[in-house]
């Protein structure tokens, strides 16, 4: 039996993982194209801001006071770091716009160290950005402008890498806690299967023994001893059913056209056959298409019509009950509903039933209904779900298989 997947739960990881490597770079070349676009921005600024220079420094001085405004404007704009210097990069005193901006400068340290500071900081923002020049009739140079990014572009260039680290991290606490639920899965899986076997092969193999004693007793007695060897024979026949159903569960089970009433009138009526011993008064009906072939492996398949009556009987308690086998078709699809009129299922818990582990009786192991997902939709190719429920009136499940053609 194949309890994690295999391979199909390795390209599971894997798809999970090239789509998370998908987003990671989709993310890195947007934030790093916003942040191309801002430096651009702030580039034009910076020309802009170089260009007013040029102009003022072309223009009469009494036109300068015309553009005061319009420069201050500019430099209202400026949000990244900036600083002016003159053609052989010493610093302006202050002029127009100031020489420095958006720098902070120690005013306790002395001339020289703050010269130095500001030296450094030149030759950082000339590493960032080409210093725009400030030119006299185009060919004399006056002045140099070197700017640096803003705070915002800053954060952009890193927030993709802070995003990716975040990323990283949520993938593996999302595999560790996948790893883990996919470990306790298995572990309810095996636990579960071993209760499974134990239960399947105690009724057949406590009927063995029974019909042991009665040889045992009645030896000298044909009658006895002919009715004993043939139920001894149907046990025997019942463990060697339980033993080919567990071999096929993990392996690809053949498929054979059956007749689908007969696959269930079989199980119904070995189980009326030991209902009397149960105590219970429960009456097992079975209506609809008498004549309608499914592509089956019967063995499997009757092991969940097994696990769907016992669940009914069991949500009937000790009341009489109802359980009804209805059998439609359609051109493609064949269709069967088991209703009983049990205590129901809350509607929150629909899902779950099917959970390998789940259970909601004291001494089960929440296995049944598991195992008839996996036959109906992975060996048949069909579906099985929860068509309807009222919490103590009773429940229906509806299977769907293809019809054979």
């Amino acid at each position: 039996m194949k309890l994690m997947g295999g391979p199909a739960s390795l390209n599971i990881k894997l798809t999970l993982l090239a789509i998370a490597i998908v987003i990671a770079v989709a993310t890195l070349l947007y934030t790093q194209s916003l942040v191309s676009r801002l430096q651009e921005r702030e580039r034009e600024i910076v020309g802009l801001y170089a260009k007013s220079f040029n102009y003022i420094t072309s223009s009469s001085s009494g036109e300068n006071s015309d553009f005061t405004f319009i420069f201050e404007n500019i430099i209202q704009r400026i949000d990244f770091p900036l600083i002016l210097t003159d053609s052989n990069d010493r610093v302006s005193p202050g002029g127009m716009g100031g020489g420095i901006k958006n720098i902070d400068i120690d005013s306790t340290k002395s001339e020289e160290e703050q010269a130095e500071f500001i030296s450094e900081k030149i030759r950082e923002l000339s590493a960032i950005n080409e210093p725009i020049p400030i030119t006299y009739n185009d060919t004399i140079v006056l002045a140099k402008i070197y700017y640096g990014d803003s705070d915002l572009v800053v954060r952009l260039r890193f927030y993709p890498y802070f995003q990716i680290v975040f990323a990283i991290l949520f993938i593996l606490i999302a595999y560790v806690g996948f790893s883990y639920l996919k470990r306790n899965e298995q572990s309810n899986i095996w636990v579960g299967m071993a209760k499974e076997t134990a239960h399947q092969l105690g009724t057949p193999i406590s009927s063995l023994m029974g019909w042991t004693e009665i040889l045992k007793m009645y030896f000298k007695n044909p009658d006895k001893v002919v009715d004993a060897a043939e139920e001894m024979s149907n046990d025997l026949a019942r463990l060697n059913k339980i033993a080919n159903r567990f071999s096929k569960i993990g392996s690809k089970p053949e498929l054979k056209e059956v007749n689908l009433y007969d696959v269930f009138d079989t199980v119904i009526n070995y189980f009326q056959r030991r209902l009397p011993q149960t105590g219970k008064k429960v009456e097992l009906i079975l209506t609809g298409d008498k004549d309608v072939k499914v592509a089956l492996n019967s063995e499997l398949f009757e092991w969940v019509i097994e696990n769907l009556t016992k669940n009914a009987l069991d949500a009937m308690g000790n009341k009489e009950g109802r359980l009804e086998y209805d059998i439609t078709t359609t051109e493609k699809h064949v269709s069967v509903e088991v209703t009983d009129n049990g205590k129901g299922i809350d509607i929150k818990k629909r899902r779950e039933i099917f959970r390998p582990g789940y259970t909601t009786k004291k001494r089960g192991w929440g296995l049944g209904l598991s195992l008839s997902k996996r036959i109906v939709e992975n060996y048949h190719h069909g579906k099985i779900f929860v068509k309807n429920s009222v919490i103590g009136e009773g429940t229906t499940f509806k299977i769907i298989l293809k019809k054979h053609v």
